[in-house]
């Protein structure tokens, strides 16, 4: 029997329950709420690498993430985020963003698994429900993003982020781009999928393009849409790429999370 606590607006929700022993139900229902709520989290689970990426497997296909090397060669799907106390600069992701939107096929899905973390309610992750962006989004920018297409490319504006990450685990310096198109539908539910860190361009020539740029991040992130995780040791969440943004919060203080994607 699991249990699911939604936040306020629906805006991601936690599980209750122990995910080394789920029935086919409860994945079922897992999925839904995962779906439904654009982010689901799970406390006090103490799950080996093994597990996790098992777990993992119930949404999909694990990706290899093309910036970072993975934790090892048995688990390469999984990569470590981690900042030290030692560490300068801004945190890795720390700008709203949707995770690989600039490689032809974004992940579905993003988990992260902490390891170590900082006193509760440092390093919080901010998620913004692009479903409720949607919604909400002016019939008259509605019509004139339906048609759209971004550019992304991994050499964004979050590009600055990864530098010190990447200095410790390696990384793929190719630059990377894709196009992607601004609403779409996830199960008949219609989103907003554009990552303000990776977005720089549109595929029509506008002459008004960094203004209506400025305009939708602007509503994207507005603070009724968010929801902020404080993170706690053992937690595991995983939210949906395509209809949420998320973002690093600034902290100085350790903390470790493995990563995986899906696809």
């Amino acid at each position: 029997m699991i249990k699911v606590i939604p936040n306020k607006n629906n805006i991601a929700a936690e599980i209750e329950c122990n995910l080394k022993s789920l029935t086919k139900t409860d994945i079922t229902k897992i999925k839904s709420c995962l779906i439904k709520y654009g982010l689901i989290y799970f406390r006090n689970q103490r799950l080996t690498s093994k597990e996790y990426l098992k777990f993992s497997k119930i949404f999909g296909k694990p990706a290899f993430y093309p910036r970072l090397k993975g934790l090892s060669k048995k688990y390469p799907q999984i990569t470590v985020v981690q900042r030290k106390s030692t560490d300068k600069g801004p945190n890795f992701g720390e700008q709203f963003h949707t995770d690989s939107s600039y490689t032809k096929r974004p992940p579905k899905f993003t988990m992260l698994f902490s390891k170590i973390v900082p006193k509760k309610g440092l390093g919080n992750t901010d998620f913004s429900s692009q479903y409720l962006a949607y919604k909400h989004l002016p019939l008259k920018l509605k019509n004139k993003l339906k048609n759209l297409k971004g550019t992304f490319s991994s050499n964004g504006p979050i590009a600055n982020t990864t530098i010190e990450r990447t200095k410790e685990k390696g990384v793929l310096k190719k630059k990377l781009v894709a196009k992607h198109k601004i609403i779409r539908s996830v199960n008949g539910k219609k989103t907003i999928y554009c990552s303000p860190g990776h977005l720089i361009a549109f595929n029509k020539t506008l002459k008004n393009f960094k203004n209506l740029k400025n305009i939708l991040f602007k509503h994207q992130t507005k603070k009724k849409f968010q929801y902020s995780l404080e993170w706690e040791k053992d937690q595991i969440a995983i939210w949906d790429n395509r209809s949420m943004l998320h973002q690093a919060t600034a902290f100085n203080g350790n903390r470790k999370m493995h990563r995986i994607t899906v696809q």
